[in-house]
């Protein structure tokens, strides 16, 4: 919208008295004015009002001649919404406005002969023979997860690069037996390949394959009646259980953190899905919630809330991430909304076999729609859920 000194109560009176994100232009060349509001109305009767007397405050009513807004629903949109903004306006410098922090991972850097896990933020590249693991809350715990869970394994801790040689003395690791030191050739490759393996398949399913391996070989001691094997065994098997429990929900392999996040919309009966693909957030899409079209009441089979998220997300295009860089902005805003202490929003991530729980989804659909905190219960009732089916299809829940 133009913006003129003269005329400033007409742009006042457009301008939503609501959260969203905005771009002030001025002169052609000129550098723009990015920010966001919960508040748009005042925030630019702040930047653009006139000015009684002196004041220190900002005020660019001079230098501004044209005005853009997009509103929100919610902090999260928000965010992403000036990210992609200010990553079209300043594409070389958006990264230290924005002071995004990125998410720590643990990396199993396969690419090497002898394969190896360090805890990182950066991602080396798409293409690379890596695998990635997280996003966890910060760097401390990644670390304290992986070292945990490498304890139970004999892969290298070194972050040489390594020359097998039988006279190298090895490292307090091999010493321990904490590691099968192919440093001086206390292994073949094949069984060093192998104990990767293992350790691949422990990351990948959050410890698990780990459990069941336990868990057998604690059952076939007590079966062959070796109880102190067994008792061995079991408190292994803690140990591990005890590793896991450090694990948010959301961490997991990169390439299958997929979910959808659902977040209040900034139009009237609906709410925004996000759905998330290998972390990348693509953009929002609108899913009408309280009502109902006419056509919709005419239908002899109405359409149930189910159909209705997954035709809105049939839509959805995957954004193609130009970089690296990027995958790790879209990571650390995730990263930034899942470990907040209070946030609004849900976020509801798919299965094993890459399958979203949609009676879960739809519970939180109502919830997010009528501003509800989460559920703390995961085995909670289905009466929220048939409830809520009953209002969407025009039936008193009563």
């Amino acid at each position: 919208m133009e913006f003129l000194p003269e005329r400033d109560s007409d742009l006042f009176a457009a301008a939503p008295a609501s959260a969203a994100v905005f771009v002030l232009r001025g002169e052609a060349g000129s550098e723009p004015y990015v920010g966001k509001s919960s508040n748009l109305r005042k925030r630019l009767q702040r930047l653009l009002g006139a000015l009684e007397g002196q004041s220190r405050k900002l005020n660019l009513r001079e230098r501004v001649r044209e005005v853009e807004w997009w509103a929100t629903g919610s902090d999260f949109e928000a965010s992403l919404l000036l990210y992609k903004t200010q990553r079209r306006e300043f594409p070389s410098t958006y990264g230290d406005r924005l002071r995004l922090r990125f998410a720590p991972l643990v990396k199993l850097i396969l690419d090497n002969p002898y394969p190896r896990a360090t805890v990182t933020t950066r991602i080396s590249g798409r293409k690379s023979g890596a695998e990635y693991f997280g996003p966890f809350p910060t760097r401390v715990a990644a670390e304290k997860f992986a070292n945990d869970s490498l304890d139970f394994y004999k892969m290298r801790r070194c972050t040489d690069d390594l020359n097998p040689d039988p006279a190298f003395p090895g490292c307090v690791y091999s010493e321990m037996k904490m590691c099968l030191a192919p440093c001086f050739k206390g292994c073949t490759d094949e069984e060093y390949a192998t104990e990767v393996v293992r350790v691949r398949e422990y990351f990948a399913s959050g410890g698990q394959s780990l459990v069941r391996e336990i868990e057998k070989m604690r059952d076939d001691a007590s079966a062959n009646l070796d109880f102190e094997g067994a008792a061995a065994l079991h408190t292994r098997l803690d140990k591990v259980k005890s590793a896991r429990a450090q694990l948010p929900e959301i961490v997991r392999r990169l390439d299958e953190l997929n979910g959808l996040m659902i977040q209040p919309s900034a139009e009237r009966d609906s709410v925004a899905l996000f759905k998330i693909v290998a972390g990348r957030i693509c953009d929002p899409v609108r899913l009408d919630v309280a009502s109902k079209t006419e056509a919709a009441h005419m239908q002899a089979k109405p359409q149930s809330m189910e159909a209705r998220i997954h035709e809105a997300l049939a839509g959805v295009e995957t954004p193609k991430l130009s970089s690296a860089l990027e995958w790790m902005e879209h990571l650390a805003l995730l990263k930034r909304w899942y470990y907040r202490t209070m946030k609004v929003g849900e976020l509801f991530l798919t299965d094993s076999q890459g399958e979203l729980p949609m009676r879960r989804v739809v519970r939180g659909v109502s919830r997010v729609f009528k501003g509800e905190k989460p559920a703390g219960d995961l085995s909670e009732t289905a009466g929220d859920y048939w409830k809520f089916r009953a209002i969407e299809g025009g039936v008193d829940p009563s």
